[in-house]
């Protein structure tokens, strides 16, 4: 996968382990995860759990950096339980879905249920390791693979839910926020536009304050309720 920042561990305290809670019906899945994890110098398993009701209580009790959700569990699935971990008082901790391809009709109910980032099972494991650092440090980031679904099922929606408040928001702006519902990163927005990688940055900022967007997957969201992205990026 594309665009994910390198981890800077002096800008989440020091040396210290982001702590994840494992979530997945499926113990093969935990186990494989947390071995991956064991063997990973900045990483370590806070916990696991069977299913989102467990895991609403041990993210309540464990406090991990990042929660790995999987979406399909029996009971409580990883939707609602996003919801409930993310709207949580204090600081929640950030939730990374995993699944699998034929989980799209979940994509953009997990996403606006707080989700931090969104990927699937098949990817590279390396990659989906150096995600859980990507979203524990505060950034936000969707599979490829995901946002062209996202893009597809936005495109065919007969009629879009209703979009966040708009005005305000100039024409360079509007520009920026085209860009990123494509995935570009801050750096691939300032070459697209001919501005500096520092301008990219501001024009971001200033949407998420202007949008009262959480992060950069809401302002994703919103460039596909706008209907700014209609078609798979090229």
């Amino acid at each position: 996968m594309t665009r994910v920042p390198s981890y800077d561990p002096s800008g989440t305290g020091g040396d210290r382990l982001t702590r994840v809670l494992l979530t997945d019906d499926q113990p093969l899945v935990r186990h494989g995860l947390r071995v991956l994890i064991a063997d990973h110098p900045r990483l370590e398993v806070a916990g696991e759990a069977a299913n989102g009701e467990e895991a609403v209580r041990l993210a309540e009790r464990l406090a991990p950096d990042v929660v790995m959700m999987d979406v399909r569990m029996p009971g409580m699935d990883g939707l609602e339980a996003t919801r409930r971990i993310t709207a949580s008082p204090g600081t929640p901790p950030k939730v990374l879905v995993l699944t699998t391809f034929d989980d799209d009709e979940y994509v953009y109910g997990a996403l606006r249920a707080g989700a931090s980032g969104f990927l699937v099972k098949d990817m590279d494991m390396d990659q989906i390791l150096a995600a859980v650092e990507t979203v524990a440090a505060g950034d936000a980031l969707i599979a490829p693979s995901v946002t062209r679904r996202l893009i597809a099922e936005f495109a065919a929606r007969p009629a879009a839910p209703p979009p966040r408040p708009t005005e305000g928001i100039t024409a360079r702006e509007r520009e920026v926020l085209t860009l990123v519902g494509r995935g570009l990163s801050n750096a691939e927005i300032a070459t697209r536009l001919h501005i500096s990688v520092a301008t990219a940055k501001a024009h971001v900022s200033r949407l998420l304050t202007k949008l009262d967007a959480r992060d950069r997957v809401q302002l994703v969201i919103t460039a596909y309720e706008l209907r700014l992205v209609t078609a798979p990026p090229a």
